[in-house]
């Protein structure tokens, strides 16, 4: 007996694609216009992310704020990224689905040399066209950094540096602090 064959003009892409990363057992993946790729990053990936997440962390405390890699949701696209990190008010760190970029403060993205190019174009213009108030790229490969801000649906209309590793990154408020590079 065979089953009968399924009609798949129902199913709608995007959710199925979706749907199918949130289920990859063991690693984390995120979709790249849609790409399936996994997360994976190196010890010196972590450690430029995990510098920020310190300097910023009792500030964040302070404001009611969280920092975390949690799922963000692009809608009507095929995208769903793991962003390095992402400060997001308290209460919505507690959701268990995804969340939207226009819902973060602060995105972080720390490139490797598997995905510098997506950090520093592709995901750029996808956090603006989403709404992410403030994208900071940490470019290790040309050791930079570079704070985006007042998103539009083009992209991001005002960036700042970008700044040679050493240089301090001034966040914005509500925030109101220096980053400090030399370390990444």
């Amino acid at each position: 007996m065979s089953a009968l064959p399924h009609d798949y003009a129902d199913v709608d892409p995007e959710s199925a694609l979706k749907y199918a990363v949130q289920h990859i057992k063991g690693d984390r993946a995120q979709i790249i216009e849609g790409v399936i790729e996994p997360v994976s990053p190196t010890w010196a990936h972590e450690n430029a992310a995990d510098l920020v997440r310190e300097q910023i962390g009792p500030r964040l405390r302070e404001l009611g704020l969280r920092a975390g890699s949690g799922n963000l949701d692009l809608p009507g696209s095929p995208n769903w990224y793991v962003p390095d990190l992402a400060v997001v008010p308290a209460e919505l760190a507690k959701t268990e689905g995804a969340l939207l970029p226009d819902q973060t403060l602060l995105i972080v993205e720390v490139t490797s040399d598997s995905n510098a190019e997506t950090d520093r174009t592709v995901k750029r213009r996808r956090y603006a066209e989403y709404g992410a108030p403030l994208y900071l790229l940490v470019d290790r490969q040309g050791r930079t950094c570079t704070l985006f801000s007042e998103p539009g649906k083009l992209g991001y209309t005002r960036a700042e540096g970008p700044y040679p590793f050493g240089t301090p990154v001034q966040l914005p408020p509500p925030f109101d602090l220096p980053l400090h590079t030399a370390d990444f």
